[in-house]
């Protein structure tokens, strides 16, 4: 979803370093008695303030019959609520100099924005009456059935590739919701009821299924007694929150997919189950992809795209998802190789690393790279404050956002042969051909 509403008057300061001091990000947290845990992160670097809220709540808590309901709340949010007219919310930030944005993933919704920090009561306010009196309304609901229809149409049905994550999903899981993405079934939001999102709001948008996080030039006493008084008499939800126990049985067998799309080149996907984010294994593998895809001098770059020209382009990453997720290799063949040549020199080069060596220095700037990758996700106030969040809502460790680059920094060359060997094999992998439509056979 794109709500990107700019002010010249922030746009410098947001470029700016909110922690260019050396040392760690400070930050307090406490809980409501309504169960809403707070996280406040204060920083005079540059006079602007982030205010965002994570819901607990993704496309895997969604009934089969029912996907795509986070992502189209994530629209619906937008509409206003009792206090706020319909078609003001954005308008109140943009007039008072403020961006805001919102994304859904398969495990959480987060909602924010950044304002001068003058505006920190105003983007409090708005957020709570969001969690409290957000306009669940027929009138909002078919606005956004539109809305959604056209971004699917937009963003995955008249882009090319556009359904790759969802060819690849929908067959690498058999029994885990991750089976679906988060855009879902627009048949679904059609056939459902009034009452289902009036159920879906009430269920999962409560202060104990979500984490506030105030974060940049605050004051934290004012901030606290402001956070009293707009989120501290929004009632704790009662609904039970549904949680997916059903993990996704061991695969044991390659399972082989052809795909067929309005595309003039064809794909080749490789996608290995892989351990969930936060494992000692995922940190691994996260420098395994950066080894194989990233830069000009990673492994398929230099062999595949550059020696061999059997790619234009290649990529090798991992889902950063709550359960056990995937990693992805994929390449877009070059005009005239076949997805089984393209295969072949992709497994070529993930046999490499399993049996031939990584040198030293290649290990260290695949270190360096972590830890810039790492310094960068925490140079804005916007990047702590998501970091925060999702530290919180995952792990219930919100100091990662100080300790997880030492997962990195403890990883050996011997840590990326063990995490190639364990988990990139084909008995453990979904290959997807992405193919054009003028290769399927007629008939």
């Amino acid at each position: 979803m794109k709500r990107f509403i700019l002010s010249s008057v922030i746009l410098s300061a947001l470029a700016l370093s909110a922690s260019a001091k050396e040392g760690e990000i400070k930050f307090t947290e406490y809980d409501l008695p309504n169960g809403l845990h707070v996280i406040l992160h204060e920083d005079h670097t540059t006079p602007i303030v982030n205010v965002s809220v994570m819901y607990h709540v993704g496309s895997k808590n969604e009934d089969p019959q029912r996907t795509g309901f986070a992502h189209f709340f994530e629209h619906l949010m937008f509409e206003g609520s009792e206090n706020i007219k319909r078609g003001e919310y954005m308008k109140l930030i943009q007039s008072n100099g403020g961006v805001l944005n919102a994304n859904t993933s398969q495990d959480r919704t987060y909602y924010f924005q950044t304002m001068p920090s003058n505006q920190t009561e105003l983007a409090l306010w708005m957020e709570s009456e969001r969690m409290l009196h957000s306009k669940i309304d027929s009138i909002g609901i078919e606005t956004q059935r539109k809305v959604v229809k056209e971004e699917k149409k937009q963003s995955y049905d008249n882009r090319p590739y556009g359904h790759l994550l969802e060819s690849v999903f929908s067959n690498a899981y058999t029994t885990h919701p991750y089976k679906w993405t988060p855009i879902g079934s627009a048949q679904y939001i059609d056939q459902a009821s009034y009452s289902e999102f009036q159920d879906f709001y009430k269920t999962f948008y409560v202060p104990n299924n979500a984490v506030l996080v105030v974060a940049g030039d605050i004051n934290p006493d004012q901030t606290k007694a402001w956070i009293e008084k707009y989120y501290g008499s929004i009632p704790k939800g009662t609904k039970a929150i549904p949680r997916p126990t059903n993990a996704e049985p061991e695969q044991t067998a390659e399972k082989h997919v052809d795909f067929y799309d309005n595309v003039q080149l064809p794909a080749v996907i490789l996608a290995y189950h892989s351990p969930k984010m936060g494992s000692d294994d995922s940190y691994a593998l996260n420098l395994l992809n950066q080894l194989l895809s990233q830069g000009a001098s990673s492994r398929f770059q230099k062999q595949i795209v550059d020696k061999d020209q059997k790619a234009v382009a290649v990529g090798s990453f991992s889902f950063p998802l709550e359960d056990p997720g995937l990693v992805m290799c994929f390449g877009i063949g070059n005009m005239g190789v076949s997805p089984e040549d393209l295969e072949k020199a992709m497994d070529a080069e993930i046999e490499k690393v399993k049996t031939g060596e990584i040198s030293t220095e290649e290990f260290t700037k695949l270190q360096n790279q972590a830890e810039t990758d790492f310094v960068s996700q925490n140079a804005r106030i916007a990047g702590i404050a998501e970091n925060l969040a999702s530290n919180y809502t995952y792990f219930r460790n919100t100091n990662l956002v100080n300790s997880e680059l030492a997962k990195y920094q403890k990883l050996t060359i011997a840590d990326l042969k063990r995490v190639a060997n364990k988990y990139l094999n084909k008995s453990n992998r979904t290959v997807v051909y992405y193919l054009p439509k003028s290769m399927e056979k007629k008939g």
